[in-house]
């Protein structure tokens, strides 16, 4: 059965549909349309789920330890009470009173569709959809990914890597219109992390801890 990785772009998300070594690339307009997805064992999306209450994560941290040179990439993911509002400086208030750290406006570009994943995977917590972070596929599938990813030495590194795991040219040739390479490869790439998961070859980081809703707070590839 396929599976699916999904990676955020301006309001939207853009899938990856890997089946085999075939690989559609997908214009999905909301959460909803990501879980509906017809025939997927498993979605791998690059989008924090599991949110603690009162500090930082630790699968964060661990991230950015693995990511030596990129660790940048991973932004650490808000508290769940900054959920409750879409105000960046009511959103540092909450986050410094709750954790005694404020939130990024990077992470905080974030927050409206962690909000509306949040809301659509509701209770109880589900396997079917996992977190993922890109950069640590693209690590895993290859040493050679160390160039900032958008410049054209970071995208070839990343597009080698991908073909040795699936048809990852046809792919970006039959693309929706619009959708961004960036974008487009890194969806790939959590499709991969999915695969990997969805036959019990995945890893993960974190140190176990579940969150309010019951939800691991873990990233995985």
């Amino acid at each position: 059965m396929a599976v699916l990785g999904v990676d955020g772009w301006r309001g939207r998300w853009v899938g990856a549909l890997l089946d085999g070594r075939r690989v559609t690339l997908l214009e999905l307009h909301d959460v909803g349309a990501v879980l509906d997805v017809p025939d997927v064992e498993l979605i791998a999306i690059d989008m924090p789920i599991g949110l603690s209450d009162d500090g930082v994560r630790a699968c964060d941290v661990a991230a950015r330890r693995l990511l030596t040179g990129a660790g940048s990439s991973v932004f650490p993911a808000p508290v769940r009470s900054v959920l409750a509002t879409d105000d960046y400086a009511e959103a540092r208030r909450i986050a410094l009173a709750t954790s005694a750290r404020s939130i990024s406006a990077q992470a905080f570009q974030l927050v409206k569709a962690i909000r509306a994943l949040d809301e659509a995977l509701g209770d109880p917590p589900t396997d079917r959809v996992v977190e993922v972070h890109p950069e640590l596929a693209f690590r895993a599938l290859s040493e050679e990914v160390r160039n900032r990813k958008g410049t054209a030495r970071g995208t070839a590194q990343r597009l080698r890597a991908l073909r040795r795991v699936m048809d990852v040219e046809e792919a970006l040739l039959a693309a929706p219109v619009g959708v961004p390479v960036i974008d487009a490869l890194d969806a790939c790439a959590a499709a991969w992390s999915a695969r990997r998961l969805a036959d019990g070859q995945g890893e993960c980081v974190g140190d176990g801890a579940t969150d309010s809703r019951g939800r691991p707070m873990r990233i995985c590839w």
